[in-house]
């Protein structure tokens, strides 16, 4: 048995002191072990963490319980022994480090603010941490600042300041949101190596249950504030036993499945369930008992659960133990009858978008950046395109310029047969109600000073869709009908809903002018597996109604496996790869793809090959000779270096540019 390096018992934490944010937690987390707080946005995880490093904002404060690290009860210690503590014995990633980091400041000065601390020579020790978190050049980069590195390298930087003094405790608050999943798995896999070596201790924050499959050895399911289940990590995955725990299974995507089983409703506001339990109001399995009594904590077998379902002995009553069942498990194809010979919606040939480099006092032209460098595509009606690959390869660029929001350097975009490529403004005034895009963040894409019936009803004024005020009113009613809210919700702002909320009024505002094609670009990105599910149900049902058209960008690759119908896989402004979703998921033939694809967390505890791409994305500016791969290409031969690849079909629909596929 390892020693405990942290305990928490009936920690709550409170705002005002009068609403409980957590409340009541307890658990612990032993020498070498990584513990997962696992649960939707709301449930109280990253205030957990705030609470265990005394970083709290203003009018909440820790209200009962104690906690000790090592053997030291934080709650006693003055603000100057915590600070000794922070950086040295017990650390914090934090989830969004261009915010966490000073832009003034080099990232080897931001590091050395802890060294000193530690009486280490401080330059020295900042390159070996830039260099152990694979950061490139560390000598160079660690007189850099943060707007120079990528969103990727600014994890690692935060990775290195929380590892630069050796902690026995790291809290890492959901450090691969928003990653690629080639960044992410060197990250997960840079913590699990620190871990070994040093025996530190972990709490691991996430609501990605393929990560937390991957790199927890116990964990602890979150709702509202309380822990509702806690088993080791082998416990919950064979066997979940709360019924969140067992819905937020089901709400996974994935290929071949229907229907998911999303979760009604949301997370309650803070101290609104005064009684009862505080799930019952989204359980399908409720009683009278769970709106009268909270339910008590239940432990049998090594493992914890609150649930009036369960009794002493930790049995259901009057059922078995298994999982609920996954939604849509058999006949998960979707009904394509009503467009049994797919119509070309979108033909796209030989895109560019290059944007020139200018330089000196004239500004002259001295080079371009090939954001989209030759990219031909099509979508049919009712089908669904995937664009996926790292960041900065042009996906977005690509999305922007199909609806000639970024004028293309060159190529042809032709949607329902009509040319867009060259139209002036006004010629593209009449073809905008045929083409739309629902962007990564609803909350950024949604006008704050207007309420949600005159964010509809703009785009249709504009357009002259929907007749007179009274018949686009009556047109807003079934719209949000239709997108699943309230007709009374269009008389509100957009910050009175949730995220998910409002990610439902942006596909409402695209709807609202009769689309053919949609352009989603990460619109499931940043949300909870429950809320991502009800978006994904929503775009899959309004395509088999309306015969809608997806181009659909997105990094995380069990959304392609579940939604899309084809794949294309882009590298630095080109596509590399392209097949149907089940061919190129299953058998990739570029080592790209191959390299993508063995970075996905597996939730099934197989092990994995990680192929490790060396490098960073090379620049658009200055792309390299040959493939554009070779220099991150494991099975890079000279040929490679020298010529861009060929296009060559490795099987009935399924391209690739590989001078070497299925190698």
């Amino acid at each position: 048995m390892q020693k405990n390096i942290l305990s928490v018992q009936s920690l709550t934490t409170s705002l005002h002191s009068v609403a409980a944010i957590v409340d009541g937690i307890s658990f612990d987390i032993a020498a070498g072990e990584t513990f997962a707080l696992l649960g939707e946005s709301g449930c109280g995880k990253s205030m957990t963490a705030l609470s265990l490093m005394r970083l709290l904002p203003d009018g909440v404060a820790n209200t009962g319980g104690a906690v000790q690290l090592d053997g030291v009860g934080l709650f006693g210690l003055t603000e100057r022994e915590m600070c000794e503590l922070r950086g040295g014995s017990m650390a914090m990633i934090f989830q969004e480090p261009g915010l966490s980091l000073n832009p003034v400041m080099t990232v080897g000065a931001q590091i050395a603010e802890v060294l000193p601390l530690h009486g280490r020579d401080v330059r020295q020790r900042c390159i070996e941490l830039l260099d152990r978190v694979g950061i490139p050049d560390a000598v160079r980069r660690v007189h850099e600042y943060p707007f120079q590195l990528s969103g990727g390298m600014k994890q690692r930087v935060m990775i290195a300041m929380a590892l630069a003094g050796q902690p026995k405790l790291l809290i890492a608050d959901e450090p691969t949101t928003a990653l690629d999943v080639t960044i992410q798995a060197q990250v997960l896999q840079l913590l699990r190596d620190t871990q070994n070596q040093t025996g530190m201790a972990m709490l691991l924050i996430t609501h990605d249950l393929g990560v937390v499959a991957e790199n927890a050895h116990r964990i602890g399911v979150m709702y509202a504030g309380q822990i509702v289940e806690q088993a080791s990590r082998e416990q919950l995955f064979a066997e979940p036993l709360h019924p969140y725990t067992q819905k937020l299974f089901a709400a996974l995507p994935a290929a071949g499945r229907g229907t998911l089983a999303a979760i009604p409703g949301s997370v309650p506001p803070l101290g609104s369930v005064r009684q009862g339990c505080r799930f019952a109001a989204r359980c399908d399995r409720a009683w009278a008992l769970c709106l009268e009594q909270t339910p008590p904590w239940a432990e049998s077998e090594g493992r914890g659960v609150r649930c009036h379902l369960y009794c002493e002995t930790g049995n259901v009553k009057g059922e078995t133990n298994s999982p609920l069942p996954l939604a849509g498990e058999e006949g998960g194809e979707r009904d394509v009858s009503r467009f049994p010979f797919p119509v070309s919606l979108l033909e796209v040939t030989d895109l560019k978008v290059h944007f020139p480099i200018r330089k000196g006092v004239l500004q002259r032209v001295a080079g371009s950046v090939k954001a989209v460098d030759g990219v031909s595509l099509s979508i049919a009606a009712g089908r669904t395109l995937a664009l996926v690959g790292e960041s900065g390869c042009g996906k977005t660029t690509l999305g922007k310029a199909l609806l000639q929001l970024v004028t293309p350097t060159a190529g042809s975009v032709r949607l329902a047969d009509q040319e867009l490529v060259g139209l002036s403004q006004r010629e593209l005034r009449t073809r905008r109600a045929a083409m739309q895009m629902i962007f990564q963040d609803p909350y950024a894409s949604l006008n704050p000073r207007m309420r949600v019936a005159e964010i509809l009803e703009e785009g249709m004024s504009a357009m002259n869709v929907g007749g007179d005020s009274a018949a686009r009113q009556a047109q807003i009613d079934g719209l949000l009908d239709k997108v699943g809210l309230p007709v009374a919700a269009k008389w509100r702002y957009p910050h009175e809903f949730s995220g998910g909320q409002r990610q439902r009024i942006a596909i409402a505002r695209a709807l609202a002018v009769a689309p053919q094609l949609l352009i989603c670009d990460e619109p499931t990105s940043a949300l909870d597996v429950s809320v991502q599910a009800q978006i994904l149900n929503l775009l899959r049902e309004l395509q088999q109604e309306l015969g809608l058209g997806y181009l659909f960008i997105t990094h995380n690759l069990a959304v392609v496996d579940y939604l899309a119908d084809e794949v294309c896989v882009m590298y630095l402004g080109r596509i590399v790869e392209r097949g149907a979703s089940g061919q190129v998921m299953r058998t990739p033939a570029h080592p790209y793809t191959r390299a993508l694809l063995s970075a996905v967390p597996r939730m099934d505890a197989q092990a994995r090959e990680f192929i490790r791409l060396e490098g960073d994305l090379p620049s658009p500016a200055a792309p390299p000779p040959g493939c554009h791969f070779a220099p991150r290409c494991p099975d890079a031969q000279a040929v490679c270096r020298e010529t861009y690849p060929p296009v060559s079909e490795v099987r009935e629909g399924h391209r690739v540019h590989c001078h070497f596929p299925l190698k």
